[in-house]
């Protein structure tokens, strides 16, 4: 599969993924979406590799969906969009399950869907700037992806909370109090503070390495599906409410929401 929105480089036995549509701030579209799952099922071929970086190239992270690719969704039958609505969980899912152990160079806002990309990854190295945000809440929609179980163990319960409900923005020196990250880089030293903490784990045993990793996700995954699989129906519920469409204007007017419950 050629790429339009990811570029892959290998150093040795660690290969390094960058989201590359830095003039929409790496906003994540459906064919976005479709290549990082590609890439992550990918990894199942290529046993010379033992840790994957992903980066974002720009100033941020990722600023989460396409919300301007959504607005034609209308245009689809419920059956299509159903489908098309669960490519962000698929893409998460084939990143939690990469074999190998992955990491993110985390470069300013992971928000929305890119944290829960950040999320699904098993180690974070934030720079100076990094901060998580999940906007959802404010434009009258629930995260979905089954990103919510990912959320609450790396996270907490009430920090979770904090982020899905009240839509908080936490920045990096919070995020490195909770464990979420693992070091503050500065920006300019975050690849290479995250390539260094790759290699470490690059160097480990590879064959006992994955099957610790899978165990240890398979214990704290084993019940998400289970009660996650409705979420992206949940959400096209939202997206047939007064109060959504309501909050969606006022949010790119840059005004507050005022819900009403409809």
């Amino acid at each position: 599969m050629t790429y339009q929105y990811l570029k892959i480089e290998n150093k040795s036995n660690i290969s390094i993924v960058t989201l590359s549509r830095p003039e929409r701030r790496n906003a994540l579209n459906y064919d976005f979406l479709e290549e990082i799952e590609h890439c992550a099922l990918s990894f199942r071929e290529q046993a010379e590799v033992y840790a994957v970086v992903f980066r974002g190239e720009g100033v941020h992270f990722s600023a989460g969906a396409d919300l301007t690719e959504m607005e034609n969704y209308p245009e689809m039958s419920m059956v299509q969009k159903r489908r098309r609505w669960r490519i962000g969980e698929r893409a998460i899912r084939a990143i939690r399950q990469i074999d190998q152990i992955t990491f993110a160079a985390w470069n300013g806002g992971a928000l929305g869907g890119g944290a829960c990309l950040v999320s699904a990854l098993d180690f974070r190295v934030g720079d100076k700037n990094c901060f998580l945000q999940y906007p959802e809440i404010d434009i009258g929609l629930n995260l979905m992806w089954q990103s919510v179980p990912h959320t609450v163990n790396l996270y907490g319960q009430t920090n979770a909370k904090r982020l899905l409900i009240g839509g908080e923005r936490i920045e990096s020196l919070e995020l490195l109090n909770w464990g979420a990250i693992e070091k503050v880089a500065e920006p300019d030293k975050l690849l290479q503070e995250t390539l260094e903490l790759a290699k470490k784990y690059a160097t480990k045993s590879p064959i006992a390495a994955q099957m610790i990793k899978r165990s240890i996700n398979q214990t704290s995954d084993a019940l998400d599906q289970a009660f996650m699989h409705m979420d992206a129906d949940q959400n096209l519920f939202t997206f047939t409410t007064t109060d959504q469409k309501e909050a969606m204007t006022n949010y790119r007017a840059g005004k507050a929401a005022h819900f009403k419950g409809d």
